[in-house]
């Protein structure tokens, strides 16, 4: 696990106080604020005051609105306030604020600087870290997008008290997550972050290590940081598939489905041992009730997994787990293969 932080990632509980010290030491043209509804009045006022004169782009919450449509409001609002190549975009929110953010701030008159501040326990351990940015395109998940670090992310474990307690636990998927691919040890004090006298910091810290670990020895996904997918082939494929019949899940919702079943693919195919793989199971059950999914929409969820940005050609691959804490990258896996996986989620 890695020793430190990243340099651009500061944990604090005066968020405010640090945006403030950053604006400071830094000279920027303009600067806008892009929240949605909830953040724009639940965290906006936490820090507004300590940014200054700034501009505020408020979008639609959700992940049916991380798209090109939004995209084109964003691009819009800053070319009509006339942000040049010197302004700063301040990301005020979860992942889909983070991630289609830095994608606007990137691509905007070739890419201006970005902030995030993520207020999500999800975005604060995951999407915040590692420089993904992205939109999802005619229903596939993050299908277009670019790598681009921010200049600076500010992770508040105080927004946490804004959350309702679906997102909270969505977010501990992925936590779970870097627990089986790196430190198992790190499930003993995940429900801990439920309670009222939760140390997030602590925990939030522990994730972040172990992600940076993988993301500085492959910052462009070329090898070990598709580690970090573990739970995501075929969870990618069933958050795509809720979204486009209009009823989407939580991004962390969608990934504990996708660990349980990609648990059972690694006992197929990687020997993972079935008290492993049953022990998967029950830990990620213990969080998350399993959503529903009809026999009739399997081949709706098996088309989707032909456009994971995984995939080599034809070939569709997945992280699996040869053990806890053993993970590998590119393992072919089947249609099949997956049919059978949603069976053992569906009917186990």
């Amino acid at each position: 696990m890695a020793k430190s932080l990243p340099k651009y990632l500061e944990i604090t509980e005066t968020s405010g106080i640090s945006i403030a010290n950053f604006l400071k030491k830094n000279s920027f043209s303009k600067v806008f604020v892009l929240v949605d509804e909830n953040t724009g009045h639940y965290c906006l006022p936490l820090v507004q005051d300590y940014i200054g004169n700034h501009q505020k782009i408020e979008i639609e919450s959700g992940e049916a609105n991380k798209n090109l449509e939004t995209c084109s409001t964003i691009w819009q609002a800053l070319t009509d306030a006339e942000a040049d190549r010197k302004s700063l975009l301040i990301n005020l929110g979860g992942g889909v604020i983070g991630d289609m953010g830095g994608f606007c701030a990137s691509t905007y008159k070739r890419g201006i600087a970005f902030v995030n501040i993520p207020t999500t326990l999800l975005a604060q351990v995951d999407a915040s870290i590692g420089g993904k940015l992205g939109i999802d395109f005619n229903g596939f998940k993050n299908h277009i997008g670019v790598f681009n670090m921010p200049v600076k992310v500010i992770v508040d474990p105080w927004f946490l008290k804004t959350l309702p307690r679906q997102q909270l636990t969505s977010g501990i998927a992925e936590m779970i997550k870097h627990a089986f691919i790196k430190d198992v040890t790190h499930l003993k004090h995940l429900g801990k972050l439920l309670s009222e006298d939760a140390d997030w910091a602590s925990l939030i810290k522990k994730s972040i290590l172990i992600k940076n670990e993988i993301v500085e020895a492959d910052p462009f996904e070329s090898g070990e940081r598709k580690l970090l997918n573990f739970g995501h082939t075929v969870g990618h494929a069933i958050e795509s598939y809720f979204l486009e019949k209009g009823k989407p899940i939580l991004h962390g919702e969608a990934v504990a489905a996708g660990m349980i079943t990609e648990a059972f693919l690694s006992e197929k195919l990687m020997d993972l041992s079935t008290s492993d793989r049953d022990y998967i199971a029950k830990v990620v059950d213990s969080y998350f009730k399993r959503v529903e999914i009809p026999e009739s929409d399997w081949d709706t969820i098996l088309n989707n997994l032909e456009q994971d940005k995984k995939n080599a050609g034809k070939s569709i691959q997945a992280v699996l787990l040869a053990k806890p804490e053993e993970a590998r990258h590119s393992i072919a896996i089947s249609k099949e293969d997956v049919r059978e996986s949603l069976a053992f989620y569906t009917l186990k």
